[in-house]
């Protein structure tokens, strides 16, 4: 028979002060500050921020720290801490066309109206172990170019697309949208839901519908229109004053793909998108959320549904979310001792019943 493990509290208390200490590690090293992770961590610090619905790097940077790396975890602590904070207002709604770009590149036209800018990128790096990082080597500083600063103003190479109707427009919608951050997810679920969804959704996940989109899985080759990261200005209307004000700003990458779409009885041949918006430097996130977010669409282009798994919307929505996911598989691992003990008797019940009926059945044979 099953019993309970005993010790109780005294018990929870040590494991959370062990933890503490596989946490901290040999004290003989250096321990991690907040700052360090916040500034050479960025882009776990970035995925923290994204999935964890809160901008702040630092709290993000701790989250890590108190998770062990475990960025899950981190999210987990980030989004918990996010309910505790008030709620004093809501900033009008970010202009991407102004952000100050470190990076903007495009895969559709070469010379880009406003230029390309490689930016901090791994894409022509050999992916070959740097050991001089393992020596604690310094890096040697990025070269002075007259014209290295980010840019401001850069037009989106959607809008030259617009200009000749070769793009479909999206509609504005009347109704607010709604904050997922408040409100549970509902299903069916409007674009600007689904947008949410995807941004908050874990990479990883984002990441394999997307290929799967890549793979056939949905009919729907995209390319990439724009990508840019960079600082945008946050703004808030302020009632006393009758003027919106600058509160700060904040960094996030911004993919916008383009996709052919046949047209139907009411629309004719052009190309639509697919869009992702995700804070920090996160460019693997936003071009998947934007693959995802295109595929979404079938229904309200008019197009076939061929049965993909990214054009599910309840499949996709109801499991990007780590924190749903992770609550619901790590909660197997808790005490279960009636459940198991309910199916064990039930277990036991067949097989004493078959045993009985193979004899019945072998007294028979035998008479």
């Amino acid at each position: 028979m099953y019993v309970a493990v005993k010790g109780g509290e005294r018990a929870i208390d040590n494991a959370h002060a062990w933890l503490a200490e596989e946490r901290r590690g040999d004290a003989s090293v250096p321990e991690l500050s907040v700052a360090q992770i916040r500034e050479q961590m960025t882009l776990a610090v970035n995925r923290v921020m994204a999935e964890g619905s809160l901008y702040d790097p630092d709290l993000a940077a701790l989250a890590i720290k108190q998770a062990r790396g475990d960025l899950i975890e981190a999210v987990f602590l980030i989004r918990a801490y996010r309910t505790t904070l008030p709620r004093f207002g809501a900033s009008r709604p970010m202009d991407t066309g102004t952000m100050a770009c470190d990076r903007r590149v495009s895969a559709t036209f070469k010379d880009a109206p406003g230029g390309q800018v490689l930016g901090p990128t791994f894409d022509y790096t050999h992916r070959l172990l740097d050991f001089k990082l393992a020596a604690d080597g310094e890096v040697s500083p990025a070269p002075e170019v007259a014209d290295a600063k980010p840019s401001k103003d850069t037009p989106h190479i959607m809008e030259f697309l617009d200009r000749e109707g070769l793009m479909q427009r999206d509609t504005d919608s009347k109704t607010p949208p709604r904050d997922l951050t408040r409100e549970p997810l509902e299903l069916p679920a409007t674009r600007d839901l689904r947008l949410q969804a995807l941004t908050r959704g874990d990479e990883g996940f984002v990441l394999g519908m997307a290929y799967s989109t890549q793979r056939g899985y949905a009919r729907n080759h995209a390319f990439v229109a724009e990508l840019r990261i960079g600082k945008v200005a946050v703004e808030m209307d302020i009632p006393e004053l009758g003027f919106a004000i600058e509160i700060g700003e904040v960094e996030l990458t911004e993919c916008e793909t383009v996709n052919q779409f046949a047209g139907s009885k009411t629309e004719p041949p052009q190309f639509t998108r697919g869009y992702g918006l995700v804070f920090g430097m996160s460019e693997r996130k936003a071009i998947s959320m934007a693959l995802v977010d295109r595929a979404l669409r079938w229904e309200e282009l008019g197009e076939d549904n061929l049965g993909a798994p990214a054009q599910d919307a309840e499949f996709v929505l109801y499991h990007a979310d780590n924190i749903q996911a992770t609550g619901f598989l790590e909660h197997i691992k808790l005490p279960h001792y009636v459940d198991f003990q309910s199916e064990l008797e039930l277990i036991r019940k067949l097989r004493r019943e078959a045993t009985a009926a193979a004899q019945d059945v072998a007294r028979e044979a035998a008479e």
